[in-house]
Formats: structure tokens, sequence, C-alpha cells
């Protein structure tokens, strides 16, 4: 199974501080690429937690009795780590979005460049799919998403389109869907459709959510010098990250205590995203929009920015 190279795999697990006989988790294990690369740094007394919701990633899973896979969304980071007895870890790495492989597995919909149904599930146990939300979400919803989370800036019409064709035939496949954006297209073609596509990929796995949960649980159980490292892929992702880290909260508002003083969790590692090399990319197209952000959670007295 080809999930191709991991992105920013050196400056992702450097990051991490890793010590010999330390806690981790790789959130987002897929091929198991980063993990690989942790596991290479601890000691017979390191463990590593890998979570994946996926079950492909299953056949990916390394035979070393540092890891402990746990199938599940990273959503459910902290409840999964208390069932294997963990309350505090000294790092998390997450790389965000979908993997490679399943943007080049035809039948899971992912992608518009293969004709199948519309699914776009990365848990095939969900319920709700691709072809239901184009399906069966109203226009007020379909508008949400395409505004929120493809930043398509004709999202009404786009919605008005889908409601209008859907309600002749309903749009199951990917090329019946494509049929459908053809006339609404706005700017650079698959640009437009990367944009689609990826608010109904948000929308059908509650991406945005899912991550506000993990960021949050993830302070919550990181020990104080842990290290935070996420790989994003798109401005909302990476929103989230920075400004999490920045301030301790998604809005980025600063929070004063009693004092007066700004309360700040993290001690920033990078104040700017860390960008892969042009080597990368041409290596890895995939890395051309990833962005790094490490943080270090502070001591309870510790206040050094």
């Amino acid at each position: 199974m080809e999930y191709h190279n991991p992105v920013l795999l050196k400056e992702s697990v450097e990051a991490l501080s890793i010590r010999p006989n330390g806690v981790y988790v790789d959130v987002t294990f897929g091929g198991g690429g980063h993990t690989a690369h942790i596991l290479e740094h601890l000691g017979p007394e390191g463990k590593l937690f890998a979570f994946d919701q996926d079950p492909d990633a299953r056949r990916n899973i390394i035979d070393d009795s540092k890891l402990t896979f746990i199938p599940s969304n990273f959503r459910h980071l902290k409840r999964q780590l208390r069932l294997h007895g963990i309350r505090k870890i000294d790092g998390i790495l997450a790389d965000l979005g979908v993997s490679s492989f399943q943007f080049d597995e035809a039948e899971r919909g992912f992608s518009f460049r293969f004709d199948a149904e519309l699914d776009m599930r990365m848990n095939q146990n969900a319920d709700l799919s691709a072809g239901k939300v184009i399906n069966q979400y109203e226009e007020a919803e379909l508008v949400r998403i395409f505004s929120e989370y493809g930043e398509i800036r004709n999202s009404k019409t786009l919605a008005k389109a889908i409601i209008a064709d859907r309600d002749i035939h309903a749009i199951e496949t990917t090329s019946r869907f494509l049929d459908t954006l053809g006339p609404v297209i706005r700017g650079k073609r698959n640009k437009y459709l990367a944009q689609v596509f990826q608010a109904i990929r948000i929308e059908v796995n509650d991406e945005m959510n899912a991550l506000k949960e993990m960021l949050s649980q993830g302070l919550e159980i990181l020990d104080e010098g842990g290290r935070f490292v996420v790989i994003s892929y798109h401005s909302l992702e990476d929103r989230l990250a920075k400004n999490f880290f920045r301030s301790g909260n998604f809005e980025g508002k600063q929070i004063k205590d009693f004092f007066g003083n700004i309360e700040r969790p993290f001690h920033l590692i990078t104040r700017k995203a860390i960008e892969a090399s042009q080597k990368e990319i041409e290596e890895n197209p995939r890395a051309r929009s990833a962005k790094l952000r490490v943080a270090e959670k502070k001591e309870k007295n510790g206040q050094k920015d």
C-alpha cells in the first residue's frame, strides 16, 4: 500500500525534542512514516501511541513493542489514552488532512480526478457521506459549508445549482457532480473543484470540531515542557492551530489573569510556520501547502515567551 512520503518528516520529528524514555502520540498514523521515525528515537522504556480511524491504516501497523495502535478518531485522544493508563504525555504530532493514499483510492471519492460514488468518509463506519450532504442538505446548509469550509465566493449560486440538479436526478457519482459544477465554476477549474471537495470532506468528517477537541485535550494531557507539533494544509486548520498555540483559544483572544498578565499556555517554538523546501515540494507535491507549527507547554510558574 503506497502512502507516499510523509511531509516535513525530519523537521516535525526533530521538533518533538524526543526523550528516549518519553511517551508520545502520533494522532494521524496513516502510512506510519512519522511513527516509524519517532520509534527510531525511542529507547526500550519509551512509548508511542498512534491514532487512525481509517481501517486501511491498520495494514501499516509497525511490529514494535513500543507502539500501541489505537483505531479511533483523534477527537477521543484523552479518553483513549486513559483506557491505556496514560494521563500525561511528552509530545503530540498531528499531520492533518487526507493522506495521498486516500486521495489516490478512486472508490473513496476524495478526489475529483476519478469517477466514484460520492463518499469521502475517513471512517467507513460513519453514517454521513458526501452523497448525503449533496443530496439531502438544505440550500442554507450547503451555502454555509461552501462559504465556511471552502471559502467559495459564489457559494449561493453553487448551492442553487446543486438543488436544481438533484431535483431532476440524484447526484451520486463524482462525474455526475462535476457535470453539476461545470456551469458555476469561477476562476481556475482545479482550484475551484479542490475547494468544493475540501468543503464537503470537512463537513462529512466534522474535521474542524474534531481538530478543536484534539487540540484542547492535547493541551490538557501534555506534561509541562511537552511539545505540540501540527502540520496543516489549508488556512482553516492553520488558523486554529496558530490561534490556539498563541492564546490557548481558537479565536486568538488575549486572556488576562487577576494581575493583568496575559495568560499563554504555550511557549512558541515557531513564531512563523515552517514550510517545505523547494526540493521536498518537487519530490512530494503534497508538501506545497504544508505549514508546520510547534509549541511547548509552559511550566505552571514559567512565563517565558
